[in-house]
């Protein structure tokens, strides 16, 4: 895993999230129990982690950009702030995989694409 782990950054990541990715950096709180449980910390950090690769392939910005449009659309649809946030691209590539250990090891570029069309 590449990326730099910073620890209780004031704001990062925002109440009620355990980590957040803003390239090259994976804020994290130390205080949630995802950290302090080893077996979480490391499914969180593989998440982080493979949010860090779709930063990195989409060159940051467009990730951002993406990510907020996908976002809001989903919102609009669904009608409900976590339902929205879990049915993202990105984050159904994360969610779907953070148990893989390895799937870092093995991810092609540009993975999270055919979680736009991957029916839940």
């Amino acid at each position: 895993m590449k990326g730099k782990i910073v620890k209780n950054f004031p704001l990062l990541p925002p109440v009620g999230y355990s980590a957040i990715v803003l390239f090259p950096f994976i804020f994290v709180d130390t205080n949630s129990n995802k950290w302090r449980l080893k077996y979480l910390r490391e499914r969180l950090l593989n998440h982080e982690g493979i949010h860090f690769y779709q930063q990195l392939e989409t060159l940051v910005i467009p990730f951002f950009v993406i990510y907020i449009i996908e976002f809001i659309i989903k919102l609009l649809w669904y009608r409900r702030w976590d339902v929205a946030y879990r049915n993202v691209s990105f984050e159904r590539e994360a969610f779907s995989n953070e148990n893989n250990i390895n799937y870092l090891d093995n991810r092609k570029w540009f993975s999270w694409i055919k979680y736009f069309y991957k029916k839940k």
